[in-house]
C-alpha cells in the first residue's frame, strides 16, 4: 500500500465517519470520525456483500456510502450498549 492509497482511505473514512455522526446524532472529533469511518468500511462491506447489495454510484461515492452505513451500525450498537 502506497502513501496515496493510505491518504485516500483516511479521507474516505473521515467523510464516512462525519456523515454517520451527523445521521446518528453522535458527537466526536476528527480522529473518532476517521476511526468510525474506517471500521464502518469493514462492517459496511461485510453487510453489503452478505446481503448481495450493490449501489449504482461511482466507486468513490459507493465507498463513502458503504462505510457510512457501517459506521452508523457501529454507532447504533454503541448507543444501545452504553446508554
Amino acid at each position: 500500500m502506497d502513501l496515496s492509497s493510505l491518504a485516500i482511505g483516511l479521507i474516505i473514512g473521515a467523510v464516512a465517519g462525519w456523515l454517520a455522526s451527523i445521521l446518528m446524532g453522535s458527537k466526536g472529533g476528527l480522529i473518532r470520525n476517521v476511526i468510525m469511518g474506517i471500521a464502518g468500511g469493514f462492517v459496511g462491506n461485510f453487510i453489503f456483500s452478505f446481503l448481495k447489495i450493490s449501489l449504482p454510484f461511482p466507486a468513490l461515492v459507493n465507498s463513502i456510502a458503504i462505510a457510512a452505513v457501517g459506521a452508523c451500525v457501529i454507532i447504533l450498537i454503541g448507543q444501545l450498549l452504553f446508554k
